[in-house]
């Protein structure tokens, strides 16, 4: 069976994603996968064995573009696809599938979408509270039974490229590393504060440790500011590397590191990924709908529930309940893990 998946649009969801494949692949191995998927999840594909193709989307986020999306539709409809699953809510992305004639279309029904799909799933998440449980439900077998342990997500690692990346940025193999992971896409109300990091990264650096701090462009002035508190006496074993690396970089250099301290966010889904023990200190969001997929690791929080805020009502808009995990919690955690 030849499937057409419309993927998620969020680092963390896009590799969430894989536990969905995983289950396809076990109940029919000679299916082929292909996701279509915007172009900053294609190095994310390409490291899941399950995925046979992947297919970068030409629309943004938040377009429309009818008529566009019906002539790219067109094209795929020589694919000879026999199922789309759509794994996220809008319109939008239902389009291409229905345009591409695909007879089977799975997903929830999202925003009024009778008709576009044709095989509706329950999205109860009072029956299944974690994101990762409703990508399940999206799988060949509408009756999935989500009581049973369902596969983690494993990203490939390519040891030739990690290697290359240890050496060019000029970090000690003999010394172990620990990941820094401060960035968060929603926000400085899901961040640890920076100063709270630095902590962190002088204690680790202070007992010869490597520390490796990892984010996109938008977490750069997080990553000075943790930098300009790094002890100069160890400071070149600290890298700050955010905005310096690519992603597939990123997958190979986590999956190096012995331990990973992170916010709740796309990085702590990839280091789980790659079976990186962590510590994950969430604020306003909520570890019950979005943990991390790893055995070896700890969740720390102050509130209760789940809220959708993107600015805290603390200094630099942090989250208040993030302010009240301190450090010396964080190292008790990192102390812990196996």
């Amino acid at each position: 069976m030849k499937f057409l998946i419309v993927g998620p649009s969020w680092v963390g969801d896009a590799v969430m994603a894989q536990t969905l494949y995983k289950l396809i692949k076990k109940s029919n191995k000679e299916s082929k996968i292909e996701v279509l998927s915007p172009n900053w999840s294609i190095a994310i594909l390409e490291r899941m064995e399950e995925v046979s193709r992947s297919i970068t989307s030409p629309f943004n986020h938040g377009e429309l573009k009818i008529k566009a999306r019906f002539n790219f539709a067109k094209q795929l409809r020589e694919e000879g696809y026999e199922r789309a699953i759509i794994m996220t809510n809008s319109l939008k992305s239902s389009l291409i599938p229905f345009f591409a004639k695909i007879p089977v279309r799975t997903s929830w029904l999202g925003e009024m979408r009778f008709g576009l799909i044709n095989d509706l799933r329950s999205k109860e998440k009072r029956n299944y509270p974690l994101m990762v449980e409703q990508f399940a439900k999206l799988s060949i077998n509408p009756s999935e039974d989500l009581n049973k342990t369902l596969p983690y997500p494993s990203l490939r690692i390519d040891s030739h490229n990690l290697k290359e990346q240890l050496i060019n940025l000029g970090i000690d193999f003999e010394k172990p590393s620990i990941a820094i992971c401060p960035g968060a896409e929603f926000g400085p109300a899901k961040k640890w504060p920076s100063d709270y990091y630095a902590e962190i990264c002088n204690e680790y650096l202070s007992n010869s440790w490597n520390v490796l701090v990892f984010g996109s462009h938008n977490d750069q002035i997080t990553g000075n500011t943790i930098q300009e508190a790094i002890d100069k006496e160890f400071s070149n074993h600290f890298f700050n590397l955010i905005g310096k690396t690519s992603l597939v970089d990123v997958i190979d250099l986590l999956s190096h590191c012995k331990k990973a301290v992170t916010n709740d966010s796309g990085l702590m889904h990839i280091a789980a990924a790659v079976d990186t023990p962590l510590v994950a200190v969430y604020g306003p969001s909520s570890p019950q709908f979005t943990p991390p997929l790893i055995h070896n690791h700890v969740v720390l929080k102050k509130s209760k529930g789940f809220v959708k805020t993107r600015e805290g009502s603390e200094d630099h808009g942090y989250h208040e309940s993030l302010i009240a995990i301190k450090p010396s919690e964080v190292l008790d955690a990192l102390n812990s893990l196996n």
